[in-house]
């Protein structure tokens, strides 16, 4: 006899609460590479272009964002726990050639895999917290998911820091990652449940809603104001994370600092970032939404002005923190908005489309700092992704309309 679904955290609180441990492992699979692989690039396989060194985040970005477009349609097609198992699989070989990869080009094909690895397992996570909690702790299930994510990413890039300091950059620090793919890889086949099924119970109290895939791409690309302002801020929130990823950690070791210490500054960002969602998520259900992103796009442009201005550890350390209040109070939100404006029915391909533009901040970021970088220097590139960020911010308070459900602010959206 089956259960009957209900929805709701408490309803769900086990099979939430594993889903919450799942995706801490995702992000300790990002994590791995935080402190680590700008180093690799320049010290041990020489790649001396910062577009060449950033290559790797070029490959990962792309990748990861035509993959949380599949993953949404897939998921809906196949089952959310299928393409869950799927992602784990392809991220079971990215800790070995991360760690014995004999040229760059291994790191690159790494990162690739991890692209899907991470488009799959992220995605399903995210969709599969949304079907469980309903629609009144949306955005506290949206916190506590990136919470776990970013806090195993921070706790993993000062692991890696740590451990590249005393064994080296290859190929200890990368084992962490192994145990990561393995346990992930575990709990996902034997514990973890299917939720389609909370969706397709959630979506019959909200009449029908039939669209096609493009009319999905085109509402939260273009058409919807808040889906479209929520998909540009996600672009450029992840062109951020690429410079963090992929240029702050040169622009410290060029002013002097140890493996040790930029390992401290690039977990951080992700650790005040990932705690902070915790309260972030839970404050846009009671305040709305559409303020706290556009204050944490604001507060991100000032924390990189910081960066760049910065040359001693301190001021960098309350920059990489400041930067981490900002993105805890955009990331989790915009997802909620998603999670607010989208049908049941086709929810989750449509947090598959901005996803699509979301890490594909990661590409257009990774392309943008190697260039700028090249022709002007590391400084200018934290200086472009302060203006690019301002300016979304700025476009978020002018475009975006508030999607809190019975908010008084609240204005009239398009129908479903």
């Amino acid at each position: 006899m089956s259960t009957p679904v209900r929805l709701g955290l408490r309803a769900n609180l086990a099979q939430f609460t594993l889903l919450v441990a799942v995706n801490a492992l995702v992000g300790g699979m990002l994590g791995q590479e935080r402190t680590v692989l700008p180093l690799l690039a320049e010290r041990t396989f020489h790649v001396t272009a910062y577009s060449g060194v950033l290559t790797f985040i070029l490959a990962f970005g792309v990748v990861k964002a035509v993959t949380n477009f599949l993953a949404g349609t897939l998921s809906d097609r196949y089952g959310r726990k299928p393409v869950l198992v799927a992602g784990w699989l392809v991220g079971l070989p990215v800790p070995a050639m991360l760690a014995w990869g004999p040229s760059w080009g291994w790191i690159v094909a790494a990162n690739v895999l991890l692209g899907v690895n991470q488009g799959l397992t992220w995605s399903t996570t995210i969709i599969m917290k949304i079907d469980l909690a309903g629609p009144e702790r949306r955005g506290l299930a949206m916190g506590l998911n990136e919470a776990a994510g970013y806090v195993a990413v921070a706790a993993t890039a000062l692991a890696t820091g740590y451990l590249a300091g005393v064994h080296g950059l290859r190929p200890v620090p990368f084992l962490l990652g192994a145990a990561y793919a393995a346990l992930g890889l575990g709990l996902s086949v034997l514990a973890v449940r299917e939720t389609r099924d909370h969706a397709r119970f959630e979506a019959a109290g909200h009449g029908r809603s039939d669209l096609t895939v493009l009319q999905i791409v085109r509402r939260t690309t273009l058409t919807d104001r808040a889906l479209s302002a929520a998909s540009q801020a996600g672009t450029v929130n992840n062109l951020n994370d690429a410079v963090a990823w992929g240029v702050f950690p040169l622009i410290f070791a060029a002013r002097g600092l140890s493996v040790t210490e930029i390992g401290v500054l690039a977990a951080l960002y992700p650790a005040v970032w990932g705690f902070g969602q915790m309260l972030t998520g839970w404050w846009s259900d009671r305040v709305g939404r559409k303020h706290l992103i556009t204050a944490g796009m604001l507060v991100q442009a000032v924390a990189i002005a910081m960066v760049a201005t910065g040359s001693t550890f301190p001021v960098w350390a309350a920059a990489q923190a400041l930067l981490g209040v900002g993105t805890a109070l955009v990331y989790p939100t915009l997802l909620t908005v998603i999670g607010d404006v989208a049908h049941p029915s086709w929810r989750a391909r449509s947090i598959g489309v901005y996803r699509l533009w979301r890490d594909g901040g990661f590409a257009v970021g990774a392309l943008l700092a190697g260039v700028v970088a090249d022709l002007w220097g590391l400084t200018s590139v934290a200086w472009t992704a302060a203006a690019l960020t301002a300016a979304s911010g700025l476009l978020v308070a002018a475009r975006m309309y508030e999607t809190l459900p019975g908010n008084a602010t609240t204005r009239r959206r398009p129908p479903p």
